[in-house]
């Protein structure tokens, strides 16, 4: 890479190849063409994109979809690896950091059915696919008569097994299915207030290496300050409660009409013996460190009302 006045030239993007994870990475790649710079995309296939039969809480996490992006940005052979966020672990390896947040997109859960129209409408006893610890629990708490059977797989996949009969519904994030243009599929999308969404659901985060500074100082204008801070808070209430996709939390933060952060939490038992815990927090977070410690407070409230 090397700089032609403030443009740099030839970056390159790693991406996943799923068709979702190649529209993000092309929608930065237009984002940074608009500003004059030649972009290219570095796509790879994960292990997290190869292991399908396991849950991700039994095969390594949902870091499984970020390291060979992170080797590849390692070796100089990509510049920066764009990622849903909720698929960022919470701390990253030492030597990377985050640039930036995107603008954020629809972050709710969506319900998709080829005969339902809602979740009220599923017989006792239905199956609704999702592989998702914490869509489990919150169903669960919803509608404890439905059967959920596990769903991996990218989202052309899930749709088409969905489509093939294997479930009477499944539950996605509203976000991804509005970027491929297949909003229509959606029949309800659930309000926070129904099914809390996953900390950093519907953002896009890039990652750089530390050393990049040129590539941070680039990428700081493709950031979203508001939904950054909100989902740092999300990701904070993770953080402090040790989260993980093996752990049944969701958090989602919401700016308020005064200017405050809200940030609402849950956490359920996998197994059902203890009832779902919401708690709620508010404080203003004009920055980091603040909007770290509302998302502190807000684990801090799980873990008293019985959260572990």
């Amino acid at each position: 890479m090397y700089f032609l006045g403030a443009v740099l030239s030839n970056i390159v993007i790693a991406t996943r190849e799923s068709r979702l994870a190649l529209w993000q990475a092309e929608h930065v790649q237009a984002l940074l063409q608009e500003k004059g710079h030649a972009v290219s995309l570095l796509g790879m296939t994960t292990r997290g994109d190869q292991i399908l039969d396991k849950s991700l809480s039994k095969v390594g996490g949902k870091g499984l979809f970020v390291k060979e992006l992170e080797l590849a940005l390692e070796e100089g052979r990509a510049d920066i690896a764009v990622h849903s966020l909720k698929d960022v672990p919470m701390d990253l390896p030492e030597g990377f950091v985050l640039a930036c947040v995107l603008e954020r997109e629809d972050p709710r859960d969506a319900l998709v059915s080829p005969r339902y129209a809602s979740l009220d409408e599923l017989p006792q006893g239905a199956v609704v696919g999702t592989s998702s610890l914490r869509r489990v629990v919150l169903l669960r708490a919803l509608r404890p008569d439905l059967r959920i059977g596990p769903l991996r797989g990218n989202l052309d996949t899930r749709l088409r097994k969905l489509d093939e009969g294997q479930y009477d519904a499944i539950v996605l994030a509203a976000a991804g299915l509005k970027r491929l243009g297949l909003e229509e599929r959606i029949r309800v999308a659930f309000e926070p207030d129904t099914m809390l969404p996953a900390a950093g659901q519907g953002a896009l985060g890039i990652e750089v290496r530390a050393d990049r500074a040129d590539l941070i100082a680039l990428l700081a204008s493709l950031s979203h300050r508001g939904d950054w801070l909100a989902t740092a808070a999300e990701r904070a209430v993770s953080r402090s409660m040790g989260g993980s996709c093996s752990m049944p939390l969701a958090a989602h933060a919401r700016w308020q009409a005064d200017g405050a952060l809200r940030i609402d939490a849950a956490w359920g038992d996998p197994e059902g013996n203890v009832p779902l815990v919401r708690v709620h927090a508010e404080a203003e977070a004009a920055d980091f460190a603040q909007a770290g410690v509302l998302g502190e407070q807000a684990a801090t409230l799980l873990r008293a009302a019985g959260a572990h």
